[in-house]
Order: C-alpha cells, then structure tokens, then sequence
C-alpha cells in the first residue's frame, strides 16, 4: 500500500486452520480499486481490500487470501521426502521406459543461480530452496528437467524433447525467466 493511502481498518478472528484462530486485519482503501492482496504481520494476517467492497465481498475475499497463505505456507514445508516422491511420480509419468531411480533428491540452500542440478555419475539431484515456495507445475518443470539430465546430461535436442513430454515445460520455463529477469538488476 503507498505511502499516506487513506485507509479505514477492521480487526476480527477468523477461525484458522489447527488450534485457534488467525488474528485478521483488514485494510479498506479507497484508492484501491480492484487488487485485493494479503500479508503476514507476524502473528495476524492483513487483508487489503478496496473500500467500495461490501461486507459479504470482505468476507469472500479474506477467506480467499486465507487459503492462499495457507497454500503457500504449505509449499514452503515440502521436505526432502516430499521432493523424492514428487521426482519418482514424475519420472514414473513421463520417463517410465528409463526406470530411474536418483540417488536422493534433496532441497539445498546453495545454489543461488540455479534452479537445480544434477550429478548423472551418482544419481544425485539439488533442488534450491528458492524453487520451494514456486507453483506445484513450475517445482514439477524443475525436478523432471533434473531427472532428464540422469538420461542426457546435456542440453541437447533429445533432452529437450524428453523434458518437453511434461505438458506445462514452456510456460513453466516462462515463469522462471520471468522470476530471473525481475530480481537481475539492469
């Protein structure tokens, strides 16, 4: 919200997912005209909503932003478990003729110029942690791309063709671009 918005505000409890409720604020503003948006304020959620919202469009909307936090808290708690289960469905999907079988699959905090890697002579797969809060189809472009490099460890034509079988490579691959071009400067 900019600077010096005029805003109006409410405070409720909403009923939260496990033991109590989530501490809700929301936020009216009347420069705000369609964009709803929501944050956690340590242990509350504010809600920002624009001012002309009725009271049944308020609540629709917070219970909506609710849900989106929750979903993307829950993506920020995949384990490696998670990862390697995730990496053995896809590979049995897409790659079933190869049989693979990676060494382990893990989350690692290291890599900040790649989404992923792969070490083909042991069978092992990274996957940065900045990967982990992403969509589930853009986290399923990055794992099959590192289990293609278990069968071409290059970047070639049939490894291209092998990572293309997953429906979603192009606009996946859109999406991470997009993400690289915003947090390069220039």
């Amino acid at each position: 919200m900019a600077a010096g918005e005029p805003t109006t505000k409410s405070e409720r409890s909403r009923e939260g997912g496990g033991a109590g409720g989530v501490a809700v604020e929301v936020r009216r503003s009347r420069r705000r005209r369609r964009t709803v948006s929501a944050y956690r304020d340590g242990e509350r959620v504010v809600v920002l909503i624009p001012d002309r919202f009725s009271r049944a469009e308020e609540s629709e909307w917070v219970e909506r932003m609710l849900a989106r936090l929750a979903a993307r808290h829950a993506r920020a708690r995949r384990s490696d478990r998670d990862l390697a289960a995730r990496a053995d469905r896809l590979a049995g999907r897409y790659l079933a003729e190869y049989e693979l079988a990676p060494a382990s699959v893990r989350w690692v905090s290291n890599q900040q110029c790649r989404w992923g890697s792969c070490t083909p002579e042991d069978g092992t797969i990274r996957i940065s942690e900045r990967v982990r809060g992403m969509p589930e189809w853009v986290l399923d472009y990055v794992v099959l791309h590192e289990l293609v490099h278990l069968i071409v460890p290059t970047h070639g034509s049939v490894f291209w063709a092998l990572v293309g079988r997953y429906p979603k490579a192009e606009r996946a691959r859109g999406y991470l671009e997009g993400v690289a071009a915003a947090v390069t400067p220039g």
